[in-house]
């Protein structure tokens, strides 16, 4: 049977008339999937019995289960590890901060990018996330928020996996939580973030979808940045500095460029004075990321007035810095560090 769980409206459209039925059924059992989160058709009870037993004969709505969760001390940051049917399972986190409710969701389960400071490539990537893998994330949390009224307010593609090396589904889980009969997110509180996959960040400036572009960028110079992302040398600083700089001409959106504080590795003057060249006259801010040490890597995270010196040298030399804030360090709430508990 198919899953539609994940679908369009258009998708479940033409799979409701193929069955001969009228095309506004379509949009009454995409309004129960996902704005009162019905997971089988006997819930649909605007349908028919009749009805509601052909559908069940032919779809399946499948989603998500939970498998773990961790729940920070000041109740700010939880973070979910969630199970598919075939038992893959993907972490989410959901981050209640002063501005809404934030979740980070996962594009693939694992990852084969191989950055040494990051604790979702230790076991490489299992698969890519279908659309509707994504979305059940996303949705597990909506349905909680339910509960207390609240709402999801922000989406970052930022978990375990590269999201440009499974374009097509996240370009259709962005597109679909932006329609008013799925969450109803603006574009603009979107944001997608890639390791520096090139030709996924000049197709994404073609889509005509105003969303945050996020960059991992965690060293100024190609040497440093090898060492830490292998990917470098597929696709080297100069070719990803210029991808980003055509996205924020075409799209006029500021990219942000992550950059991963590494103690006495990547966190001194030299590597500062390095970036304020790299990124000189840019539609960009950089933001800070202690590391979150992982025991498997052999990184340390730097004092206090390292990481404020380093951000201050940015933003005296007209670079805009900011210093991540930290949620959930206490449950380990890193990508992939849940998961890999589980394996």
């Amino acid at each position: 049977m198919t899953n539609i769980f994940g679908l369009n409206l258009d998708e479940l459209t033409s799979l409701i008339t193929s069955l001969k039925l009228p095309k506004f059924r379509a949009k009454q059992i995409i309004e129960w999937m996902y704005l009162k989160h019905a997971i089988s058709f006997e819930q649909m009870t605007n349908l028919s019995k009749d009805l509601r037993e052909k559908l069940s004969q032919e779809f399946t709505i499948n989603r998500a289960k939970s498998w773990d969760r961790l729940d920070s001390a000041d109740g700010k940051t939880t973070k979910f590890l969630l199970q598919f049917g075939d038992g893959i399972g993907v972490e989410t986190v959901l981050m209640r901060q002063s501005y809404g409710n934030s979740i980070c969701v996962s594009s693939q389960a694992g990852c084969n990018m191989g950055c040494t400071f990051c604790a979702s490539t230790l076991h490489g990537m299992a698969r890519n996330l279908s659309t509707g893998e994504i979305l059940a994330q996303a949705m597990y949390i909506q349905e909680l928020l339910n509960k207390t009224g609240e709402q999801i307010n922000n989406i970052v593609i930022m978990g375990s996996g590269e999201p440009m090396l499974n374009y097509d589904n996240v370009l259709k889980f962005i597109r679909l939580v932006h329609e008013p009969h799925c969450l109803n997110l603006g574009y603009r509180n979107i944001t997608i973030s890639t390791s520096g996959i090139v030709p996924g960040i000049e197709k994404l400036a073609k889509e005509n979808i105003p969303i945050t572009l996020s960059i991992s960028l965690h060293a100024p110079n190609n040497e440093l940045r090898t060492s830490l992302m292998p990917i470098n040398k597929r696709y080297p600083l100069e070719e990803v500095i210029k991808a980003a700089v055509n996205y924020a001409d075409i799209t006029k959106r500021r990219v942000t460029y992550e950059y991963i504080l590494i103690d006495k590795y990547n966190d001194n003057i030299a590597e500062a004075q390095e970036l304020c060249h790299l990124l000189k006259n840019q539609l960009a801010n950089i933001n800070l990321i202690p590391i979150n040490p992982v025991k498997e890597r052999n990184f340390n995270r730097p004092s206090i007035s390292r990481i404020k010196t380093f951000a201050k040298y940015l933003n005296d030399h007209h670079i805009t810095a900011t210093i991540r804030q930290e949620m959930g360090t206490d449950i380990n709430a890193a990508c992939g560090q849940l998961r890999n508990k589980h394996l």
